[in-house]
């Protein structure tokens, strides 16, 4: 079961659009996915309605027992491929709140145990634009991350805090953790801009940068607004997106087909350290 924890340092980068495309993708090929969204904002919730469920995600975290988080699982307004563990206001609290005891970054993990890794084939966790509680515990239960940024000037430093979060918590908490690539999210290709910046994630992390780019398409923006995953808005801007999600998707897929060593060290050319760039 691939579980993806989707991460981003930065707000307002589109996360939850990856997350909410990568579900999409899923759906459109028959496969069963489980949205857990742990951001405070919700935003995933939001777009895939659930009603309802009997427990919320902030019971899940504060008396985590193996297969409390399918308690929590709700259908979404997707269909009944794609379920949704929802957000709740109470997340604040967990995240801006108090520090976990001993070992609370294995929360998650503890209650994903048992229900959910037999009737769902993916699991994708939407975190907080933040290294707190929340993406700690998700990270903790994930086996692959998929970093997400923009082509801007501060992508090659939000894509490397991303990558050492991930390291740090590999080490401390869950040696089976991998990054899973990085994904460059609302870029225009007639944009020089946008062209140099992928350039320079692309030097930097040759291994990781992930191929196609998400576009800028305003059909992400029109799914939204209707509730509906973008490969359901059939314009040529939906497509396109659709098409990205879909090779992301099939990334992730393989990946799981091939597990990496508990031990994964993370090569220098992988992991290198931005350099001042000059034009």
């Amino acid at each position: 079961m691939p579980v993806v924890a989707v991460v981003s340092l930065k707000g307002g980068v589109g996360k939850t659009t990856v997350t909410l495309g990568l579900a999409g993708a899923a759906a459109a090929r028959g496969l069963r996915v489980l949205v857990v969204d742990l951001d405070p904002q919700g935003n995933a919730t939001t777009v895939l309605d659930p009603p309802a469920a009997a427990r919320g995600i902030t019971d899940v975290l504060a008396q985590p027992r193996a297969g409390a988080l399918a308690d929590a699982v709700a259908p979404s307004a997707w269909g009944a491929d794609v379920g949704v563990v929802a957000s709740e206001p109470g997340l604040r609290a967990v995240e801006y709140g108090p520090a976990p005891g001993p070992r609370g970054d294995l929360r998650l993990r503890t209650a994903m145990q048992g229900a959910v890794a037999k009737e769902w084939p993916l699991v994708l966790l939407d975190c907080p634009p933040t290294l707190g509680p929340l993406t700690s515990a998700a990270l903790a239960a994930a086996s692959d991350a998929l970093v997400v940024t923009e082509p801007t000037l501060f992508a090659l430093h939000g894509a490397a805090q991303a990558l050492d979060a991930i390291e740090a918590v590999r080490q401390s908490a869950n040696l089976g953790l991998r990054p899973a690539g990085i994904v460059v999210n609302r870029v225009r290709p007639r944009s020089p801009e946008h062209a140099y910046r992928l350039g320079e994630l692309a030097a930097a992390y040759p291994q990781l940068l992930l191929d196609p780019p998400v576009p800028d398409r305003t059909a992400v923006q029109q799914a939204a607004g209707a509730y509906v995953p973008v490969q359901a808005v059939r314009t040529p801007g939906g497509r396109a997106t659709a098409d990205a999600f879909d090779a992301h998707l099939a990334h992730l897929l393989e990946r799981a087909q091939r597990p990496g060593p508990l031990h994964q060290r993370v090569g220098h050319d992988v992991r290198a350290k931005p350099r001042g760039a000059r034009r």
